[in-house]
């Protein structure tokens, strides 16, 4: 658990093996209630490489001093991840 929004990750480790590579985070809120963005790539066991980029919104609430997460949602791939922005840029124009 992470007492601060600077330690929130989604790196993870099994073993000595890191199986979810953070690549950047981005801080989008910060409080009681934070929101983060992270760019990330997934271990392939098959092809012993990691994958292509992905990318995560991510909400945490700290409690008892603890952030914790409570909601998030994968963007799996580049062109994903292309039309929300197209479709936030168009909402924002209008």
């Amino acid at each position: 658990m992470a007492e601060t929004v600077d330690e929130l990750t989604v790196e993870y480790k099994e073993d000595e093996l890191i199986t979810v590579k953070e690549l950047d985070k981005e801080v989008l809120t910060k409080g009681a209630w934070a929101t983060l963005m992270f760019r990330y790539q997934d271990w392939d066991r098959k092809k012993e490489e990691y994958g292509p980029e992905k990318y995560t919104i991510r909400r945490y609430q700290k409690r008892n001093g603890q952030y914790q997460q409570k909601s998030k949602f994968n963007i799996s791939s580049k062109d994903q991840a292309t039309s929300v922005i197209n479709t936030l840029q168009k909402w924002i124009k209008d």
